[in-house]
């Protein structure tokens, strides 16, 4: 009887051991899965909440980018203005001074 129970206990062993290596290693994939979906939030956080280097708070007018001297400023802060939107406003060809 004490030699089946043998027999069966080493059949079962790599089974059981198959078993426990497999869920240690699901552990740390999903570890190290959190960790890069939380520096990939923290990343995007940091981009958003990165501003523009021509970012100007004007008093009364509120907050804008670019150059807010031009005529076709957008007066926004998430578009420069109607000819070059994206900028950048110091080579700009059609720049035109309000004052």
């Amino acid at each position: 009887m004490l030699s089946v129970l043998l027999i069966l206990a080493i059949a079962l062993l790599p089974t059981i051991l198959t078993f426990l290596l497999r869920h240690r290693l699901e552990l740390q994939a999903q570890e190290r899965l959190q960790a890069a979906m939380a520096a990939a939030e923290r990343q995007q956080l940091q981009s958003l909440l990165r501003l523009p280097p021509d970012y100007h708070y004007v008093e009364g007018v509120g907050a804008l980018i670019g150059d807010f001297t031009c005529i076709y400023n957008a007066r926004s802060p998430y578009i420069r203005c109607a000819v070059n939107p994206t900028g950048p406003c110091e080579t700009c060809r059609l720049y035109e001074s309000k004052l």
